[in-house]
């Protein structure tokens, strides 16, 4: 129980003690080093989101409000007016890192509106605001995670196989995390499950993070290789499969890590239930489909020769490397978010999710 309480309210991002930075945990260290990185400029906090330092939809959106939060603090604007500019320009640009994840547009324009609803304000008093704005967003998503967390368990029995792709765990949220939540809160109760994780190339989010949380949780966690995911099914192993979002459509059409949608569809061919779940901040009602997200495409080198020794393919060779897909509603059994469980239709159940949303 000890080492559960450890991993689950790890401090993956936070406002610096001088609140005019931010502290993160390097996730690219994990999980051989445990580092953590002070972020002092709006060109730190970019880095640092791009490439996946910080990570996790509903994580990045925390770092951008504590960032905008700290870099309001750092303002010498000598007017509202100047202080509301570059506010805004910083914001724009720090969504600019990750244009998929919906958390990190949405927190950003969740600080930003402060600036709309209080012209009035002195710096000072705006400064505090965006700090405490900042605050909230976080103590939201602790809450909404736990939430997560009891709706995703009542689907659950003892002993079930679980597969989750990607890491939707503490690091990637706060607290219990999304798609490991269930998870997590079961064991903390005494529930045992077999979880399979898949590696997920070609960051291996899976095999460093997931795997890492939940065998530090004490879970009974396997770690596989994402061309693997149809042989557990076929071997019965698996009664569920748990993945996280970063983005939901209209219509239900949900974009995750690359190599979700795949698992959604092996999940259709034998009748294994196949559940998204996220906060309420990843459903985007003015995406009508999963056609209209943009997906991020990354350098090819994460393909060709990140974590080898030696690079695996010919300078010459080209790669493909978007960062998501999008996992079709028809595959999706059910929609975990902290209002409930949102079943199909989608495009007639998620409205009331979405009008219900801060």
């Amino acid at each position: 129980m000890s080492v559960l309480r450890e991993v689950t309210h790890i401090d993956n991002v936070r406002l610096g003690d001088d609140r005019a930075s931010v502290v993160i945990l390097d996730q690219t260290q994990l999980p051989n080093r445990t580092v953590y990185v002070t972020l002092r400029t709006a060109e730190a906090l970019y880095q640092a989101i791009f490439t996946l330092q910080v990570r996790g939809a509903p994580a990045i959106g925390i770092c951008a409000a504590y960032g905008l939060a700290a870099l309001a603090r750092q303002s010498t604007a000598g007017s509202r007016a100047e202080f509301d500019r570059v506010l805004k320009a910083q914001s724009d640009y720090l969504v600019s890192s990750r244009p998929t994840a919906v958390n990190l547009s949405w927190a950003a324009r969740r600080m930003c509106a402060l600036l709309d609803a209080h012209p009035d304000w002195p710096v000072d008093r705006m400064q505090d605001a965006l700090e405490q704005e900042a605050r909230a967003i976080h103590q939201e998503d602790i809450d909404m995670c736990r939430a997560i967390s009891e709706h995703g368990l009542s689907l659950l029995r003892e002993g079930d196989g679980i597969l989750t792709h990607c890491n939707a765990g503490p690091l990637a949220t706060s607290r219990y995390g999304t798609a490991l939540g269930p998870i997590l809160l079961g064991t903390e109760r005494g529930m045992r499950f077999r979880v399979f994780a898949d590696e997920t190339r070609p960051l291996l989010q899976g095999a460093r993070l997931t795997a890492y949380e939940l065998q530090k949780a004490g879970v009974d966690v396997t770690l596989i290789c994402d061309n693997m995911a149809s042989i557990v099914m076929k071997n019965g192993w698996i009664n569920a499969c748990f993945v996280g979002c970063d983005r939901v459509a209209a219509n239900g059409d949900t974009a995750n890590k690359i190599g979700t949608s795949g698992v959604a569809i092996l999940a259709k061919y034998y009748g294994i239930p196949f559940y998204v779940l996220g906060p309420t901040s990843t459903i985007d009602g003015n995406c009508p489909t999963g056609a209209d997200i943009r997906i991020e495409e990354r350098d090819p080198e994460e393909i060709k020769t990140k974590f080898y020794a030696e690079p695996m393919a010919l300078p010459e060779v080209t790669c493909y490397n978007p960062a998501f897909d999008v996992t079709d509603h028809s595959l999706i059994t059910a929609i975990i978010t902290e209002k409930g469980i949102c079943r199909p239709p989608y495009s007639e159940t998620l409205p009331t999710f979405f009008r219900e949303r801060k």
